[in-house]
């Protein structure tokens, strides 16, 4: 993975992510853990999800399209 500098605005939001989308970023956040951690190893996906560019995009895979502070959550919960 490039290593690239600089810095995102992420605006801190209140509330929640509604239930339905909860239980999709769940099964898709599931499936795709599983298949990198299959064809590249546990410490590989650890260290995707370290990465914060990465993280932000695979939550947004899974769903969660708000550009905000509260993907760590959302994305953490469902995995």
């Amino acid at each position: 993975m490039a290593r690239r500098a600089g810095s995102a605005d992420l605006p801190l939001h209140g509330g929640r992510v509604p239930a339905w989308l909860g239980q999709r970023m769940a099964r898709l956040g599931a499936v795709i853990a599983e298949a990198i951690v299959i064809e590249y190893g546990r410490d590989e996906f650890l260290r995707r999800l370290a990465h914060p560019f990465w993280f932000q995009s695979f939550g947004a895979v899974m769903g969660m399209d708000w550009h905000s502070s509260g993907i760590t959550t959302s994305v953490l919960g469902a995995l």
